[in-house]
């Protein structure tokens, strides 16, 4: 199940961690981050995709 974006921030939150903090782990660009929980970057495809899966706005079962 997809999480909101507020539960990800509240998840972050609980686990003491930043969303840079999420994106320097991950390995992904700090603003692309950003940009996909602010929602200019959709998400439907590419780096944003993976961002967006990561992050769990996205189920990677649904977009198989």
């Amino acid at each position: 199940m997809a999480l909101t974006h507020q539960q990800i921030k509240q998840k972050l939150r609980n686990e003491g961690k930043t969303l840079k903090q999420f994106a320097i782990e991950r390995g992904f660009p700090v603003m692309q981050v950003y940009r996909v929980m602010n929602g200019t970057i959709k998400g439907t495809y590419g780096r944003g995709h993976e961002i967006a899966v990561a992050l769990g706005l996205k189920n990677p079962e649904e977009c198989k």
